[in-house]
């Protein structure tokens, strides 16, 4: 795929999505942070169906979604995407960067939405701060995607199943914050939404000023090129033709196509 195409799809998708959790959140804002929709009937649906078990599994899984893991998650999207050492530091920063700033706009977002939790007495695991966009899901999901753009830019063998099994872990952790009892659940659309838009921001960015070598979804120069130096300078490779070329080139100008006699 083009650069021109991946930064037009991923543009797209980031306005979609960004329209659509603008949305969100002044409907949320104009129900005073009240629950909406099935926020409630999937919070009681929750709280009675919380076997130990089930409970320890999504603690953990919860878990994931937040502190150290997802920054080295980022760090490891960034190795996987670049092709050299250079490149591979320059996708890690990017991929920080990524992580890192959303981090910033969402503390914004969640404070001026200010939108309080469901009861305490509800809850399975311990939470902080404000409940809109929640902020397990929206790392979560973010770090998910850059982990599939990195795998899909890398094209390795089964990297379907791979990329699958990534969004299932981004999801999941999102759906274990409703489970714990933490989250309403469209506080958890709200950050796959936020994740989503800020991921088609960053990706459109990297497409449009990036070096070709380091854009998502181009190929390598020097797999084009069959492993020939990229570093040559323009006279070197004209120079190099011109040789090539003389070497069948005709002996005698007035004798095109034919070779001098002996």
């Amino acid at each position: 795929m083009k650069r021109g195409d991946i930064a037009d799809l991923a543009g797209t998708c980031g306005l979609g999505a960004w329209t659509a959790f603008g949305v969100l959140t002044m409907v949320v804002i104009g129900h005073d942070g009240a629950p909406l929709f099935t926020d409630g009937d999937l919070l009681t649906w929750s709280v009675g169906h919380r076997p130990q078990v089930a409970v320890a599994f999504a603690r953990g899984l919860t878990a994931t979604g937040t502190g150290v893991i997802p920054y080295v998650l980022a760090a490891l999207a960034g190795i996987i995407a670049g092709r050299t050492l250079r490149r591979r530091a320059l996708a890690t920063a990017l991929c920080l960067a990524c992580l890192g700033t959303s981090q910033l706009l969402r503390y914004a977002v969640m404070s001026f939405v200010a939108r309080p939790r469901p009861p305490a007495t509800d809850w399975q695991t311990h939470a902080s701060g404000w409940a809109f966009p929640s902020g397990h899901t929206t790392t979560a999901a973010l770090t998910a995607g850059l982990l599939i753009i990195a795998v899909k830019a890398r094209s390795p063998r089964g990297r379907t199943p791979l990329a699958l099994a990534i969004g299932i872990w981004g999801v999941s952790v999102g759906l274990t914050r409703v489970y714990l009892g933490v989250h309403w659940f469209t506080d958890v659309v709200g950050g796959w939404l936020f994740a989503l838009g800020w991921l088609g921001v960053c990706l459109c960015a990297v497409t449009w000023w990036a070096p070709s070598p380091w854009a998502p979804g181009t190929k390598d120069k020097d797999a084009l090129r069959g492993g020939k130096n990229p570093t040559a300078s323009a006279d070197d490779r004209t120079s190099t033709a011109h040789d090539e070329k003389g070497t069948h080139s005709p002996d005698h100008p007035g004798r095109r196509g034919r070779s001098r006699p002996a």
